[in-house]
């Protein structure tokens, strides 16, 4: 990886400001489980970002409204992480041979890397790979798909973009507990990679990827959808699910890659209970995760990207060594990425 960058969007949705509105809202399901308002001040997060102001969510949106929002949101998040990433690594635009889009909270066709290609100035001949499902998993499994790539091409330049825009999900029509966990927890944000094979400029250096799909298991997350647009599936079985299942495919990969215990992991910060369970699943000391709870408390869950804003806070604190990025996502899919980060 030559560079990497994240950014989010103008509008902060301060939490205290959310549960005040949240309060109003889903009055009706708060009078019947009271106890669930505890999610908000329970979630450690303090702020998160929207690409719209916290009172266009004050009335009903449909499907053309929200995917108005997405694609006006996603494409300014495209450019603003993709041209950071490429002055990083010290690119423009026009070097880029390959870009991969990665995004599940909006649907866009053409593609976003389409829609921004002449604002951005990529090149007509660009290869260009969006990818549409993967959920919070995205960030890591979106990076192990541009490393194959820049491998298949050695000395070619890929782009990798992530966004996600949660927060256009809100529904005022559709009022469960699921939608009250999702109120308090997800935030929108990008993030963009610069990968090259080739040199010795990179700090980091991207290993092997895998994925791991569990049976039947496809109701723990996901989307279902409808005339007003998305509705978020998320089983309250989520973090005894990671507690008692991670493990296993954990520890294969570690074995595969010639890993050992040791080896720290960066991980996609789904929410306070999932952190958790993930160190209890990992044998971590209660708290290892602490970049991961930071970023959570500063961003909230941005899906996707999230992983990669804990491992820019990684880096900025000065870790070096080896590491695995690790998420979770729909599927229900754990998702796992070897990088090594040199010194300095």
């Amino acid at each position: 990886m030559l560079a990497q960058a994240t950014v989010v969007p103008p509008h902060l949705l301060d939490q205290a400001e959310v549960i005040k509105r949240v309060q109003s809202v889903f009055k009706r399901l708060l009078g019947r489980y009271p106890g669930l308002i505890d999610v908000f001040t329970n979630a450690g997060i303090d702020r998160r970002y929207s690409v719209r102001p916290i009172e266009w969510f004050d009335q009903p949106r449909d499907w053309p409204q929200r995917t108005e929002a997405y694609l006006d949101g996603a494409d300014a998040l495209f450019i603003e992480a993709a041209e950071k990433a490429l002055k990083r690594a010290k690119l423009s635009a026009r070097d880029v041979d390959v870009v991969v889009t990665v995004s599940s909270t909006g649907i866009a066709t053409p593609s976003i890397e389409a829609r921004v290609a002449k604002r951005l100035g990529l090149r007509a001949n660009a290869q260009r790979v969006p990818v549409f499902g993967l959920g919070c998993a995205g960030g890591v499994s979106g990076l192990a798909i541009g490393s194959q790539l820049a491998r298949a091409r050695p000395g070619a330049v890929v782009l990798v973009v992530v966004i996600e825009l949660c927060t256009l999900a809100f529904r005022l029509d559709r009022i469960t507990k699921a939608d009250v966990i999702a109120s308090a927890l997800f935030g929108d944000g990008a993030a963009a990679a610069v990968l090259r094979v080739g040199g010795d400029e990179a700090r980091l250096r991207i290993g092997a990827g895998r994925e791991h799909l569990w049976p039947g298991t496809l109701d723990v997350m996901g989307w279902s959808v409808d005339p007003i647009g998305f509705g978020v599936l998320l089983s309250r079985s989520l973090p005894r699910f990671v507690e008692q299942r991670l493990a296993a495919p954990a520890r294969r990969f570690l074995k595969s890659e010639g890993l050992n215990g040791t080896t720290r992991f960066i991980c996609h910060p789904g929410g306070a209970k999932v952190l958790a369970a993930v160190e209890a699943a990992l044998e971590l000391q209660t708290g290892t995760l602490s970049d991961e709870r930071r970023v959570l408390r500063d961003y909230g869950n941005m899906s996707a990207p999230t992983v990669m804003f804990v491992l820019e806070r990684a880096l900025k604190q000065g870790f070096s060594g080896g590491a695995v990025l690790s998420a979770l996502g729909p599927g229900f899919t754990a998702s796992f990425l070897a990088i090594e980060v040199a010194n300095g």
